[in-house]
């Protein structure tokens, strides 16, 4: 029986991953020609957006058997506004391959997904891709790749003409000295054996090489063609042999203690489906299972992703991807205990834009469309914005706007007009502040009394809700909807930003306890209800919130530019112009790599002027650093209606 592989093919943008995949699939035998991806053909690429674009948007599954291995690839975007979709799919993987063009090279997607495959301890193998295009050089390109990603390589195939359509790739033998130096590096025993000129045996290269591999002390290099297939049948065999993880027997598993990841959910013609990575056990149809740790949900259909498509199983077991229906599943959740690798933290948008139909009668049914796409994609966080006369949306960037107003018009039929995006700022409580409402008093309409103090927070904290003194004194479903009313008002702070990073304590309350009038049941109008405290509790929390203080914080990128050093004078004045600050570089052989920080907002704009200031030879990589107080008058989110922070039109229009 084949060993279970789930395998992630990940580049930058244009790289070729797509099309590796359809060689790996028509090699297999899966295929009968492969697919195009400027023909918009490809067997990954399922979505008519994704084909008429020629670019992957979501990730998607396919399988092959080759090598002893039933390989479950996880095919993921390489445009950058889809890093999110990158990021969660490398969660579940057993191993990756990552493909470096043979012309382009290291470009900044290849680092950030280098980064994010090491942090993971994903087992990665490089692929250097269209070794047949002119201009390809794969000497060159690992060259950068030493420099730039890991000086630890072992390439097993040469290149016979790069640069010619009749480029070959040869396989380089284990035993090969060049091959027996590279694990030498990392192995202590091969070493020791080279140092004495006695033979290293390929079966001792072989298991010092899987060793150092699957842990992150060694990357493989294998280079080819996806277009004219040499060198990729070589891939499966060194996955195989070199990055495949360990199989116990399967009877061996626990099938009454599944865990699995949910990476991705999707809709089809039959409505929604979860996609999840089982790491152990079983998941069968008419099982109960806890997702999230939400209530128990049945399982209504499992289907398998197989060599011929997906097919209705029984169940899915460990090392499988299966689309699974009923449980009410998000991107992220988990069933049992996956490995600690598996659970992925979603850092919050950073760009966001209002979105408005161009039919006004379709405002209701936008919002619906929006959170459908929501629930599918976490990292788009949707809001209402005042007055609910628009939504909004968190983005990735200019390609993720174009085709959320490409997915509203083909799935839903609306059109829509977005803003241009602008960076979302964060509040941060500068002080303490508290604030009493007592019932009865000062035109409060509420049938509660309700104190808070708010004080700031360790950063990284969000919102900490201390009931205080109250357990005990207070019902515990008051408690809660106070909770539920200060995470509520603290959505939008003095500036109408989101408050992060601060401790809210209850300080005090008081309430009616539940009444009748004689011979009557329960009368509201003398009773205390948990509304009265989640409404309550919005106009305190604000009221402290302005005696403590708050400063509204923009988004900063950590950055590094690898360019040319004659270059390197104009691209430091360009960092401090637009407001960032260069903390180091460090150059070799005629390049130099600046460090430093950068607004958000500026990114965009270093990114358009780094061509001409470095010949086009420039490369950015950024990353979500930290937030920073924003200088002079910070731009302000208009206030939700009602608004709390303005208490008699509160306790005007929030009705108890």
């Amino acid at each position: 029986m084949s060993s279970p592989l789930v395998l992630g093919i990940v580049a930058h943008v244009d790289a070729g991953k797509t099309s590796l995949t359809e060689r790996l699939l028509l090699e297999a035998g899966v295929l009968d020609t492969p697919g195009s991806v400027d023909a918009g053909t490809t067997r990954t690429d399922s979505m008519d957006l994704e084909r008429r674009r020629g670019i992957t948007i979501r990730a998607s599954v396919t399988t092959f058997a080759a090598a002893g291995l039933e390989v479950t690839v996880v095919d993921t975007p390489g445009h950058p506004d889809f890093v999110a979709e990158v990021e969660r799919s490398l969660t579940v993987l057993d191993a990756a391959v990552l493909v470096v063009s043979a012309v382009e090279g290291v470009q900044p997607q290849t680092v950030v997904l280098w980064r994010a495959l090491r942090r993971l301890g994903v087992p990665t193998v490089l692929f250097v891709n269209k070794v047949d295009r002119a201009g390809a050089d794969p000497d060159v390109v690992l060259e950068r790749v030493r420099r730039r990603l890991t000086p630890h390589l072992v390439p097993l195939t040469r290149v016979r003409d790069a640069g010619s359509a009749h480029a070959e790739a040869v396989p380089v033998p284990l035993d090969d000295e060049t091959v027996v130096l590279a694990v030498a590096e990392v192995d202590d025993d091969v070493l020791r054996r080279w140092a004495e000129d006695r033979p290293v045996g390929r079966d001792r290269v072989r298991a010092a090489l899987r060793s150092a591999v699957r842990a992150g002390r060694l990357t493989p290099v294998l280079a080819g063609s996806a277009v004219t297939g040499t060198g990729v049948p070589d891939l499966p065999a060194v996955l195989a042999r070199v990055v495949a993880p360990d199989r116990r027997p399967r009877a061996e598993a626990a099938p009454h203690r599944p865990a699995a990841t949910v990476f991705a959910v999707d809709r089809d013609e039959r409505g929604r489906r979860v996609w999840v990575r089982m790491w152990d056990g079983e998941l069968a149809v008419r099982d109960r299972v806890v997702v999230g740790g939400r209530a128990p949900h049945p399982v209504t259909e499992v289907a398998v992703s197989r060599p011929d498509g997906l097919r209705p199983e029984p169940c899915v077991g460990a090392g499988e991807v299966a689309a699974v229906r009923g449980p009410a599943a998000r991107v992220g959740d988990t069933v049992g205990t996956p490995p600690a690798r598996a659970r992925y933290r979603f850092a919050p948008g950073r760009l966001e834009s209002l979105v408005t139909p161009e039919d006004p009668a379709d405002r209701p049914a936008l919002f619906a469309a929006l959170a459908e796409l929501a629930d599918e994609d976490p990292l788009i966080a949707l809001r209402r914005s005042a007055a609910d006369a628009e939504a909004a949306v968190t983005l990735h960037g200019e390609v993720q706007r174009e085709v959320v107003a490409a997915l509203l018009e083909e799935r839903f039929g609306m059109r829509a007009r977005f803003s241009p995006p602008g960076v979302v700022l964060v509040e941060r409580v500068t002080g303490r502040g508290a604030a009493l409402e007592r019932l009865g008093t000062g035109g409060n309409p509420y049938l509660a009394t309700v104190g808070l103090a708010v004080a700031p927070g360790p950063t990284g904290s969000g919102v900490v809700f201390r009931p205080g003194v109250q357990p005990g004194r207070l019902l515990p479903a008051f408690v809660a909807a106070t909770e539920e009313g200060v995470r509520t008002a603290l959505r939008s702070g003095r500036y109408g930003w989101e408050v992060l990073d601060c401790m809210v304590t209850m300080t005090d309350s008081l309430y009616y306890p539940r009444q009748s009038r004689p011979h009557q049941g329960f009368d509201k109008s003398m009773s205390t209800v948990a509304a009265d405290f989640r409404l309550l509790s919005q106009v305190v929390v604000h009221a402290a919130l302005a005696r403590a203080g708050t400063v509204a914080c923009e988004p900063v990128d950590r950055i590094e530019v690898e360019l040319p050093a004659a270059a390197l004078g104009a691209v430091l004045s360009a960092v401090g112009r637009l407001g960032g600050t260069p903390e180091g570089s460090r150059g070799a052989d005629g390049w130099s790599l600046v460090t430093g920080t950068l607004p958000t907002r500026s990114v965009a704009e270093l990114t358009r002027l780094l061509p001409d200031l470095t010949g086009g030879e420039g490369s950015l990589v950024t990353r979500p650093d930290h937030h920073a107080p924003v200088r002079g008058e910070p731009p302000r989110r208009r206030a939700p209606d009602p608004d709390p922070r303005d208490r008699e039109a509160w306790f005007r229009d929030a009705a108890r």
